[in-house]
């Protein structure tokens, strides 16, 4: 065997050592992957997955002049709000971290590449997996002697932090708490709590990306979403967990857990990043399988350019609602942030090529990951609203835009 080949041989061998035995982050190619941390001891607090698994989150540590600083992102992923969506949840990644990726891709606000992430790169950053089904919410459990599920969210959420506490999070400067749709919900939920467990000298503020879901009626003049919230809030009891605020000065409490009724509640720093025509409220919450029995939509959602003009009207009817809903918060928040773009998008936070790249999308020639950081570090004010569909040539549609998929 030659010189050469012996050296090929122990540069792999050396690989797939490192591989093995560094389990906390590794990189393939251009992608950073980090490894997952159990929370060992969030038994011993009730804080479990629907399947009664360990809670879970990945950590990739700052350096230089961002080591005192933290983001952290809820995960996203829907919900369950009947005992049978759950039990089958609870046999997916989506309730159990048995099931998970045990290395997760930091991309977007979680790349530690400069040139990809110019203002967050080199904080810690933090990915908290989501296995509960309610937006990190819940605290209840069912149990009829066959089957058993564990709803608790709200203890995983308290059980992270405080794991995340004594690595240094509890001497943070600066802080953002993100996440995308259900994790984005999940900020909402969170966020003047998150404040309070911090210094009282941090700079601490939070973003919701696609997780700003609309009490819509849906085609039928229904109210799909506020009645599958209905019974997600009940089921696994997460309305002691609500904004009291909120739940004192409404009808309904359970109305809460839309972040347009618990926005002006919000007393720490808010940006909100989503899409008018967010491709989830469109599908699940305007025009819901139930509402479109004969399929009379199939072609617009899969293409808005085979959408007929009272359907485009009625897409142009959601970007107003959007809009509404947010007005009060456009106007009279001084230390708010926006960016309501007119894509055909859901979560554009953790994607490179919508966060940071050079076709990224744009408003005013600006980029999310721009528009983000202008906010975050006072650098000027940032409310950006695109205009109606279809005038933005620099989206990143989920699904075929007149010019195809990008």
């Amino acid at each position: 065997m030659n010189v050469k080949m012996m050296m090929n041989i122990e540069t792999i061998l050396g690989l797939l050592l490192f591989l093995a035995f560094s389990p906390w982050c590794t990189f393939s190619l251009d992608q950073l992957l980090v490894g997952m941390t159990l929370v060992r001891d969030a038994t011993a607090y009730g804080a479990v997955c629907l399947d009664g698994s360990l809670p879970a989150y990945h950590l990739h540590r700052g350096f230089g002049a961002g080591a005192n600083n933290w983001i952290l992102q809820f995960e996203g992923g829907g919900w369950c709000n009947d005992i049978p969506s759950c039990l089958e949840r609870a046999n997916t990644r989506r309730g159990s971290t048995r099931y998970m990726n045990k290395f997760e891709v930091f991309s977007g606000i979680l790349s530690n590449n400069a040139s990809l992430n110019p203002d967050f790169y080199n904080w810690n950053r933090v990915k908290l997996r989501y296995c509960d089904g309610a937006s990190f919410s819940g605290d209840s459990k069912f149990d009829n002697g066959t089957s058993l599920l564990y709803f608790r969210g709200q203890k995983i959420w308290e059980a992270i932090i405080r794991d995340l506490l004594p690595k240094g999070l509890a001497s943070a400067h600066k802080a953002l708490l993100s996440g995308c749709s259900a994790g984005g919900l999940a900020t909402f939920l969170h966020c003047d709590n998150f404040t309070k467990i911090l210094p009282s000298n941090a700079s601490v503020k939070c973003l919701s990306d696609a997780g700003f879901f609309l009490d819509e009626q849906d085609i039928s003049l229904n109210y799909t979403m506020r009645s599958f919230y209905h019974d997600l809030v009940a089921l696994q009891g997460i309305e002691e967990n609500l904004n009291p605020n909120c739940t004192r000065s409404i009808n309904n409490p359970k109305l809460c857990f839309f972040p347009q009724y618990a926005l002006k509640y919000i007393t720490t720093p808010y940006f909100i990043l989503n899409s008018a025509y967010d491709v989830f409220q469109f599908h699940h919450s305007l025009v819901p399988p139930s509402s479109d029995l004969h399929g009379r939509w199939n072609r617009c959602k899969l293409n808005p350019a085979a959408c007929n003009a009272s359907q485009i009207n009625v897409l142009q009817g959601l970007r107003q609602d959007m809009l509404t809903a947010l007005y009060s918060f456009y106007k009279s928040s001084s230390r708010g942030g926006m960016f309501i773009n007119s894509c055909f998008a859901h979560c554009q936070s953790e994607s490179q090529d919508t966060w940071f790249a050079v076709d990224s999308p744009r408003i005013h020639n600006k980029t999310i990951a721009e528009a983000v950081g202008d906010w975050y570090f006072s650098r000027r004010v940032t409310k950006e609203i695109d205009c109606p569909y279809p005038c933005d040539t620099t989206c990143h549609n989920l699904i075929p835009s007149p010019q195809g998929l990008r």
